[in-house]
């Protein structure tokens, strides 16, 4: 087994199943509060991953240990049920069970940051002048033999790094992510369009968006640096 490899199953696999997680619960607790009890019956308003890759197994289990494998990170997809009819009557309720997923992901990247910045002030790690995603801290000198420090730099540095992506590639605004029903609030009768043209917007949607987002990661990783504080 490569060094990619091994890496993306002990940090980024697993950093993708917790993301994801809380990714969909936030979707099914934020939908279950707003009056939509559909992924609550489903058992997705919880943090125990097998109810979401019991939906998705393909997304959620398969495809992330394959690219996890090849690539050396994990991608793959997940969803949350929710009842359409309740979204056509509630915009503003969909749009904010919609933007629950994004901000989970905030918030777990958020919490790496700090204990990344909590670790630094320790003097446990040291910024990466040449890292990449998954390097954005390593140990510092006084630990470059612990393998603890060099477990904890890269698991946080996949965290930090997944989430923030995962937290602006859901925002676009473009079916089936979640920033299109977002958009339908900016943009009144966005989600009425999209559902009319149906699996054809969605196909539209993740081909448009993929082709988006590389534009963005330059820009993110040198944020996400500055963040730090390299």
């Amino acid at each position: 087994m490569s060094h990619e490899q091994l890496e993306g199953l002990l940090f980024w696999f697993p950093a993708f199943v917790l993301s994801t997680t809380v990714h969909e619960a936030a979707h099914a607790w934020v939908a279950l509060r707003a009056g939509d009890p559909t992924a609550y019956h489903g058992g997705q308003v919880s943090l125990n991953p097998w109810f979401h890759i019991r939906r998705e197994p393909i997304g959620m289990l398969v495809l992330p240990l394959v690219t996890a494998m090849t690539n050396g990170w994990a991608m793959g997809w997940a969803s949350a049920p929710f009842d359409p009819v309740w979204a056509a009557r509630h915009p503003r309720r969909a749009a904010l069970m919609a933007a629950a997923g994004p901000v989970a992901n905030v918030a777990l990247a958020m919490l790496a940051l700090v204990a990344i910045h909590l670790a630094l002030a320790l003097g446990l790690f040291e910024t990466h002048y040449v890292g990449t995603w998954s390097t954005l801290v390593v140990p510092s000198t006084t630990f470059a033999d612990s393998e603890l420090a060099a477990f904890g730099a890269r698991a946080l540095s996949v965290m930090l790094s997944l989430n923030v992506l995962l937290a602006v590639f859901n925002s676009i605004p473009l079916p089936p992510l979640d920033g299109a029903a977002v958009l339908d609030i900016v943009v009144p009768g966005a989600a009425r369009f999209f559902r009319r043209l149906g699996p054809v917007a969605s196909l539209l949607g993740l081909f448009a968006a993929w082709k988006v987002m590389p534009l963005f990661v330059g820009p993110i990783f040198s944020a996400v640096e500055a963040v730090i504080g390299n």
